[in-house]
């Protein structure tokens, strides 16, 4: 694909905002637009000392959710992204980008078609592109934008769940043979949606909590009518490996459709079912450009399932809590797949099989829908506690031994359980 960075014109310009003016007007752009006079990060006079800045913070990695796709910002790197049901540009450059007043806005090209933006740097705000394609006329796409964290949707709530971080600390901390990290997002707007995490960048091998992503990438495609989930795919005797999962125990050569190897990968954690995904995407590179669009940094797909030989040459599959948890809540907000498709995948999680983690460390008949990610060296959970009015998405991750992994993922989900059951005193509501 031949890609082209336009500098945007004055006239351009103009144009672009008088449109975004008009749409403003109508009350369909809520975004935090620049106004008075502004300055360029880096730049300008000093600012006016003042009270507190109260606000949501900023952030350099953003992105769109719009029905149908994704448009992604890191304003560090002065980078675009945007990946739709109608094509994918890939990240590309865009050198005149202008950061202003929490505002990243630009205008690019990419094969004839333009895209031009205001994508505000703060969660839970709402944004536009402006996709102008040869001989039509501009599409605005409208949306909420997505950071990690998202920042809580009511700040006061959100405080009551912020002892619960100091509870996971002294657990993280006495687990000195495996080292841990946990994130935790309120879903249900008890706790204002508020999000709290330690060593939320912890980075271990993802192990199959990985197959999340693939599972994601595949609905995105049924929710963009490329494939359907009653597809049929042939699957050879060379695909089958051995580890988690049941279709290594079936005859093959078979033809297997897209939903049985979305719901073995998951229900299971069949690692045939993942592998064969991969394969019918043509590779990692979808995978990744899913995890690229939604700016999440310490995650990649670089491995097949039980792939050791990959694995010795150093090609490893990473993730984080934070990552993980973003992923699940773009999930749960029907940010990155639609309603269907998100109810979808939490049915697969329900009914995870493998449920000596977080079930097993929580009283029998607490709904939860789970991964599990399993290596020598590595010990995961995560996913979604349902419980009705205090919904969260948690994402467990440790490395060290095995067995010890799998105790300190229960005692952080107890942990997390039993405050949500029974916060302390002060954290409950008024």
């Amino acid at each position: 694909m031949k890609k082209t960075d336009k500098k945007v014109s004055s006239s351009r310009q103009l144009a672009w905002r008088v449109r975004l003016t008009k749409l403003a007007a109508t009350g369909v752009v809520l975004a935090l637009l620049p106004t008075g006079p502004a300055v360029a990060d880096g730049g300008g006079p000093a600012p006016t000392p003042g009270p507190p800045d109260r606000r949501p913070p900023a952030s350099t990695l953003a992105w769109l959710a719009f029905p149908g796709g994704v448009f992604s910002v890191d304003s560090a790197t002065r980078t675009v992204r945007y990946r739709a049901c109608d094509g994918d540009t890939g990240r590309i450059a865009d050198p005149d980008m202008r950061v202003r007043g929490r505002v990243a806005s630009g205008e690019v090209t990419v094969d004839g078609t333009t895209y031009a933006y205001d994508v505000p740097l703060v969660g839970r705000s709402r944004g536009i592109v402006e996709v102008t394609r040869p001989g039509a006329g501009p599409d605005g796409l409208v949306g909420e934008v997505v950071t990690e964290p998202q920042p809580p949707s009511d700040p006061v709530a959100g405080r009551r769940l912020l002892p619960l971080t100091g509870q996971l600390q002294q657990v993280v901390d006495a687990s000195t043979a495996n080292p841990a990290g946990v994130t935790v997002r309120d879903l249900s707007g008890r706790y204002g949606d508020q999000q709290i995490a330690v060593n939320g960048t912890f980075r271990p091998k993802a192990a199959s909590v990985i197959k999340l992503w693939i599972l994601v990438e595949l609905l995105r495609r049924v929710d963009c009518g490329q494939v359907s989930l009653d597809d049929g795919v042939l699957v050879t005797p060379a695909q089958v490996v051995d580890g988690t999962g049941e279709l290594q125990h079936e005859t093959f050569p078979q033809v297997v459709t897209l939903y049985r190897l979305a719901e073995y990968m998951i229900k299971y954690s069949d690692n045939t079912a993942a592998n064969v995904l991969i394969d019918y995407f043509g590779g990692f590179a979808p995978v990744n450009d899913l995890i690229d669009s939604m700016n999440q940094r310490e995650t990649i797909l670089a491995r097949k399932m039980l792939d050791t030989e990959a694995a010795m040459r150093g090609e490893e599959n990473y993730t984080s809590p934070d990552d993980v948890v973003a992923l699940l809540g773009a999930v749960w907000d029907a940010q990155i797949l639609t309603p269907a498709a998100r109810d979808l995948m939490i049915a697969f999680m329900a009914e995870q099989t493998l449920n000596t983690k977080i079930p097993a460390a929580l009283p029998a008949g607490v709904p939860v829908a789970h991964k599990t990610g399993d290596l020598p060296d590595a010990s995961h959970d995560v996913g979604y506690y349902l419980l009705p009015g205090s919904q969260v998405a948690v994402a467990f991750l440790t490395s060290g031994a095995m067995a010890g992994g799998d105790e300190t993922v229960r005692r952080l989900a107890r942990t997390v359980y039993d405050y949500l059951v029974a916060p302390p005193p002060g954290a409950t509501e008024q």
